[in-house]
């Protein structure tokens, strides 16, 4: 075969010796359906650049609020100001533009970012069986082949070979179970405090906005501030349902404002007090400040910190937009703009270092003083947004990869994918965003929280990253090295300025982490101990021909519509069905649902129909889009029209098959399956608490997998089965 489309046929599974270039492993077809990448247009990218300003960047671009007085500083000179604007300048370039923007934005699982979108990413190049995450689907890199009657050999789209140490790590991954344990709670811990970042943000950037306003009345007590902030963060959080785009809308002209003022005013300041202010993008600067006061240095990289929180909504918030839109948004608007406003508050603060503690404010020409107050504090509410549509995203992912239990996910645009919202998330969220307000009542708790809690998220991206890098896009290990170690070493040293911070605060997002890693790991477990009884317990189609054709078994006229939640074969609640009625219609449709990347399926290219033996029984499987709904009460007329039309109906005769529509609508019945698990007695404690409360708590809350399926309710017959793992 050398086809020269043959990539866009074929999936197959391969590991190529680095040394030899011989193939090790052979063709193994996937059968995972592969939808080309959506173009989008210079028009549609800008649109989109513009849109994720007020959602992807307000938590960053309001940072320069904050900074300055958090670094607590004293007896400041000018070295030691231009030392720490040099910190701000290579914080946001390194880390921020250098490594998100250019680097971590392509290791995206097609247009979706996040924790989670890597593990799937790695999952698709590394036969990874961990039980924890069984269900991800292995889908592998797509080669160009060609084949003679000795020979495969491969055509990589990759243009390097896998380096040596990539090929010892992929097999060790794929050998050492214990190695993919530890990268599997990784990936959850990333992504819990993702999640609690979604709490946190809000809770944070509303409460040092409103504590701004204390400033103009002395009777204004905290009490006032906590009361007007829940408010706030309500009507923040009900106003999430219309969706990224009207949000973004709404928003976005907020940010673009703020940034445009807060360029103008820094400007106005190096200017004014410090027109040599550009100078201090020396790197040298820092060494000299560092000279002068080790201690002090490390400890005021928890306030430099601050400068990038929000950084890794750029990646989690990727599926919602798209990597060029973004990558344009940071490159020409918002890193130009923190830039000028941290340079224009160095400045000012060079001529007046006594007010360090009110740096922002301070610096403020006092024409413009009330209209900027005004504005910081709508764009520190439009900071909210960036982690909220982020853990969407987020929880979007993990129900897809079966590690968090079934709620609600709404697609709020035809046009977009990823572009979700979770009614179930929004208002826990919002809850636990009330409610830390309410029980830490401001101060400096909340703030020292949200900064370990963005620290770990940007470690954990990083080993990532690094995965990435080695097994997938088959880096050389100089290259990949050249990346880890500055990046780890930079990262761990904010890490450790910021270990102080977990008494005062700091241990709020791994209460909130394991708390939500809980949650997935029992879930994980359980649907892990259900899909391991369905397959030795599933029916293959000739048992099932033999059960339904011996004499015990009644065939009464029409059709039966069974739903099966297995990729493969037919799950055993079908067989109890049977055996424990003794009866079943003449027609059994045993019905798959599966749900593809696309907006719309078309309804003649809905369903799949296949015959399964002699006896009347069916497989359809029926492909959604995210936007379709599915009302069998309509469809069932149509999927017995296929049967019809196929020329299966038993007996085949015009009659007969004129009479499939009517029958179907006086005589069809639906069943729905209920499974609940049950621990055996000799099973370990923890596994029966596990499956007796944890799980089985978690399925009886959440929505069903049908949940978006209507059904005829007299004619909806719900089936229980007790699965004993």
């Amino acid at each position: 075969m050398d086809d020269p489309d043959i990539n866009d046929s074929l999936d197959v599974a391969v590991e190529v010796d680095a040394e030899s270039g011989d193939i090790v492993e052979d063709i193994k077809p996937s059968t995972a359906h592969r939808f080309p990448a959506k173009e989008y247009t210079t028009k549609e990218t800008l649109l989109l650049a513009y849109q994720s300003l007020g959602v992807v960047y307000g938590d960053l671009v309001t940072s320069p609020v904050n900074v300055f007085s958090a670094t607590s500083l004293t007896n400041l000179k000018e070295e030691d100001l231009l030392g720490t604007f040099s910190l701000i300048f290579w914080t946001l370039t390194i880390i921020v533009w250098i490594k998100y923007v250019f680097i971590v934005l392509d290791a995206n699982d097609d247009g979706e970012g996040g924790t989670f979108a890597l593990y799937s990413y790695l999952s698709k190049h590394i036969r990874l069986e961990n039980k924890l995450m069984s269900n991800v689907v292995q889908t592998t890199t797509n080669l160009g082949c060609e084949v003679d009657d000795e020979k495969v050999k491969y055509r990589s789209r990759f243009t390097r070979a896998i380096s040596p140490m990539g090929l010892k790590i992929k097999k060790f991954l794929e050998t050492n179970h214990k190695a993919q344990n530890a990268l599997v709670l990784i990936v959850l811990m990333g992504t819990c405090m993702v999640i609690g970042d979604g709490a946190l943000t809000p809770a944070t950037c509303v409460l040092s906005a409103i504590q701004g306003i204390q400033s103009c009345s002395s009777k204004i007590t905290q009490g006032h501030v906590v009361f007007i902030s829940v408010v706030l963060l309500i009507v923040l959080f009900l106003f999430q349902h219309y969706g990224t785009s009207h949000v973004s809308f709404m928003f976005s002209p907020i940010m673009l404002l703020w940034l445009f003022t807060n360029s103008a005013v820094g400007i106005y300041n190096i200017l004014k007090y410090y027109p040599l202010m550009l100078k201090a993008i020396s790197p040298h600067y820092i060494a000299l400040f560092v000279s002068r006061d080790v201690k002090a240095a490390w400890t005021i990289l928890g306030a430099v910190f601050l400068g990038i929180t929000g950084a890794e909504a750029m990646f989690a918030d990727l599926g919602h937009f798209n990597k060029k839109a973004i990558q344009w948004a940071y490159s020409f608007i918002v890193y130009p703009s923190l830039i000028l406003a941290y340079a224009g508050e160095t400045a000012y603060l060079i001529r007046y270092p006594e007010n360090i503690t009110n740096a922002y404010y301070s610096s403020l020409p006092k024409s413009v003083y009330w209209p900027m107050f005004a504005i910081s504090t709508l764009a520190a509410i439009v900071a909210s947004q960036s982690m909220i549509s982020a853990s969407f995203s987020i929880v979007k992912q993990s129900q897809e990869l079966g590690c968090f239990p079934r709620v609600s996910v709404i697609h709020t645009s035809s046009k977009y994918e990823g572009q979700v919202y979770s009614p179930e998330i929004n208002y826990g969220l919002m809850t636990l965003c009330v409610g830390l307000v309410i029980g830490f009542k401001g101060g400096t708790a909340l703030a020292n929280a949200y900064g370990v809690v963005c620290i770990w998220v940007m470690i954990i991206t990083t080993m990532l990253t690094t995965l990435v890098m080695l097994v997938v896009w088959n880096y050389s290990i100089l290259f990949v090295l050249a990346f880890f170690v500055p990046y780890i070493l930079i990262e761990g040293i904010f890490m450790t300025s910021l270990l102080n911070k977990i008494p005062q605060g700091g241990w709020v997002p791994f209460a909130i982490s394991v708390f939500l890693g809980t949650i997935m790991l029992a879930w994980r477990y359980g649907r892990n101990e259900q899909s391991i009884y369905e397959t030795e317990h599933k029916i293959n189609p000739h048992q099932l021909n033999q059960m339904i054709s011996t004499p015990e078994i009644h065939r009464s006229p029409g059709i039966c519509f069974l739903f099966a939640d297995i990729d493969d074969g037919i799950p055993p609640i079908v067989g109890h069905y049977i055996w424990n009625t003794k009866c079943i219609r003449e027609i059994v449709v045993i019905l798959k649902i599966k749900t593809l990347p696309i907006a719309t399926v078309l309804p003649d290219e809905r369903y799949n129909v296949e015959k399964l033996g002699d006896e009347g029984v069916y497989s359809c499987l029926i492909q959604l889009g995210y936007r379709d709904s599915l009302n069998l009460e309509e469809e069932s007329n149509r999927i017995a029209a296929i049967l019809a039309e196929s020329g299966d109906y038993p007996g085949n005769t015009i009659e007969q098959r004129s009479v499939c529509s009517s029958e179907t609508e006086n005589e069809a019945v639906f069943v729905v399956g209920k499974i609940i698990l049950r621990a055996k007695r000799d099973k370990r404690w923890l596994d029966r608490f596990t499956i007796d409360y944890v799980y089985r708590f978690l399925e009886k809350n959440c929505r069903s997998y049908l949940s978006g399926v209507r059904f005829p309710p007299e004619k909806t017959l719900q089936v229980g089965m007790v699965y004993e793992i």
